[in-house]
């Protein structure tokens, strides 16, 4: 029997063209002999239209960063928990249906859409989606409270400073002096983004306020974080099947040139300078532990789906630096890289993760 996926993807982000670039990698994968998908779209503003089944479309390039533009369409779900029925409008008051949806996967990048307000929409209509849930979305979008939860857990991570845009319009020099415990380099981050959208790394004491206008224009809230010395290495996670436990892939690595850090550009545009090795050399010691603190700190947020987890490998053993619920999917990304690695094919990796969705319980 065909299942019928609802692929949402877009949304109001910063991560908006990173998302849909991830549609495009999907849509180009999934398996059609098992899967008839729905592509909506959400625009920039936030409007849901029905999207065109074009991976071509959704191409990430230098020249051209893909988006969701309105096109007068708008996709209605479910009224209730009764039906699973979505509908769409089409230039006019007179609604289409667009038949029963089996699963939604959302692959919505960054704040509304990664962080549980998706979610929470399709869990109040009962429908069953991919990926985290509520507590999990929200927790791994904030980078604040993904330390706060993995510090408690027993899981090394780096150490931080949050400071909120209220503190720093009134009272900066004490924000600066907050700050400076944690030596130079330092990255200053938005809370909650992801793809390193406005992210700096401060070498100088004077570039710290650019470095904050910078990630507050991104968030209310700015993570100050120490620079950690070390071999950058992830790992992917995906629930275990049938209740059984939490699985880990193959290790990678993001080798940077010297003077250079993960940005935009190196995670999506394939800019020169950054290598991403998988699977990368690990001491077999090394592995069962990267793969055991990857696996308890999914299980921390009370993850379910999928993730990708970043440590630093330093010379007193690995710091956890974020957790991503939604990672990126495109052909160059270190998720599908890993598990690829591991065993999967992209088209079977995207295969899994449905019938993952189809199978937690919520």
């Amino acid at each position: 029997m065909t299942i019928r996926v609802a692929l949402v993807f877009g949304g109001r982000s910063s991560e908006h063209s990173i998302s849909c670039a991830t549609a495009g990698g999907v849509l180009a994968a999934i398996d059609r002999s098992r899967f008839e998908v729905v592509p909506i779209g959400i625009t920039r503003q936030g409007a849901f239209v029905l999207e065109q089944d074009d991976p071509a479309r959704f191409r990430l390039d230098p020249e051209h960063l893909p988006e969701v533009v309105d096109n007068g369409t708008r996709v209605f779900f479910p009224e209730s928990a009764e039906s699973r029925e979505f509908k769409v409008a089409e230039g006019g008051d007179e609604l289409r249906s667009l038949g029963e949806i089996d699963v939604v996967f959302p692959i919505l990048h960054g704040r509304f859409g990664e962080d549980g307000t998706l979610q929470g929409m399709l869990e109040l209509v009962d429908l069953p989606y991919v990926g985290n849930g509520v507590m999990a979305s929200a927790l791994g979008m904030d980078k604040h409270f993904t330390k706060t939860v993995l510090k408690q857990a027993g899981i090394p991570v780096a150490d931080w400073e949050s400071v909120t845009a209220a503190e720093w319009a009134s009272d900066p020099e004490s924000c600066r002096k907050r700050a400076a415990r944690l030596g130079l380099p330092a990255f200053v981050k938005p809370a909650r983004a992801g793809s390193s959208v406005g992210v700096s790394r401060v070498d100088r004491r004077e570039d710290f306020d650019s470095a904050m206008d910078a990630a507050l224009a991104e968030d209310k809230t700015v993570l100050i974080e120490e620079a950690i010395s070390g071999r950058e290495i992830e790992c992917g996670v995906l629930s275990g099947r049938n209740g059984g436990p939490t699985r880990a892939s193959l290790a990678g690595e993001v080798i940077v040139s010297d003077g250079g850090f993960y940005d935009f550009a190196a995670k999506y545009l394939d800019a020169p300078g950054v290598e991403l090795a998988c699977p990368t050399e690990l001491t077999s010691a090394e592995l069962a532990e990267l793969q055991t603190l990857a696996a308890r700190a999914f299980d921390a947020i009370d993850g379910s789906g999928l993730a990708r987890v970043d440590f630093f490998l330093t010379a007193d053993g690995f710091v956890l630096n974020e957790i991503n619920t939604m990672p990126g999917f495109t052909p160059i990304s270190m998720f599908p890289k890993c598990w690829i690695a591991s065993g999967f094919s992209y088209q079977s990796l995207i295969t899994e993760l449905i019938e993952l969705g189809l199978e937690t319980v919520r």
